[in-house]
Formats: structure tokens, C-alpha cells, sequence
């Protein structure tokens, strides 16, 4: 899929700005978001973006509570990623939920790799 792999040299971008330091990062960001939120919110070292509206969740699986909603293209900070429940939709097939703020999103939905993004090493 084009998008997804574009996303990604956008996402490692973000990434990027996460090895300057949380204060640097969100400087950064700040001083370039388009109000559409920014990718790295205060304190989280990296950027998530859903291709699709995504639910957010307290836990990593769909029988945790719903705490909220990302829209699709809205950009999220993000903090870490752990195994759980394993998602099929849209032809991809993941046990990734990538922890936000306000709770968890699945990999699936995000743009990015199977990590949404984040690097392999950033496992909660």
C-alpha cells in the first residue's frame, strides 16, 4: 500500500525529533503544527496517525472499555507498544496496540508499519 509506506518516512521523522528529548520534540512540533493537533503530544516521544477513525481503548483488546475515538488523519502522541489482542480488518492481521495518552489503538489502524510506526524496541 503507497500510503502506508510514505506515512512511514513521515513517522520516522517524528522519530527522529524524539532523540533530540521530549522538550526539544514537542518545541519542535508545536512550533509546526497546522492546528490539526499535534503528532507528539507533551511528554510522549513519538507520532501516530490513523489512516480511519480508530476507538481507543483502555487495554490492549476490544473487551476493554472504549475511553474515546481518534478520527482518521488525526495526528496522536505516542508513548509505547504491547501485544494483545490479535485484529483482523482491512486485510491485515496484528496483535499490536500501540499506547496514547488516553489509552490504547490498534496497529491496524494506524499508519506505519506493523508497529504503527513506533521502532521495535519501543515495546511497553
Amino acid at each position: 500500500m503507497p500510503t502506508r509506506i510514505l506515512t512511514r518516512a513521515a513517522l520516522v521523522g517524528a522519530g527522529a525529533l524524539a532523540l533530540l528529548g521530549p522538550i526539544a520534540a514537542t518545541s519542535a512540533v508545536a512550533a509546526s503544527d497546522t492546528g490539526q493537533g499535534s503528532a507528539v503530544a507533551l511528554g510522549a516521544p513519538y507520532g501516530v496517525e490513523p489512516y480511519e477513525t480508530v476507538n481507543v481503548r483502555s487495554g490492549p483488546a476490544t473487551w476493554y472499555d472504549k475511553v474515546g475515538s481518534v478520527a482518521a488523519g488525526q495526528p496522536r502522541g505516542a508513548f509505547c507498544w504491547k501485544h494483545g489482542e490479535t485484529i483482523r480488518d482491512n486485510g491485515y492481521v496484528n496483535d499490536v496496540w500501540v499506547q496514547l495518552a488516553e489509552g490504547y489503538v490498534s496497529a491496524v489502524y494506524l499508519k506505519g508499519d506493523q508497529y504503527g510506526g513506533l521502532p521495535a524496541s519501543a515495546e511497553c
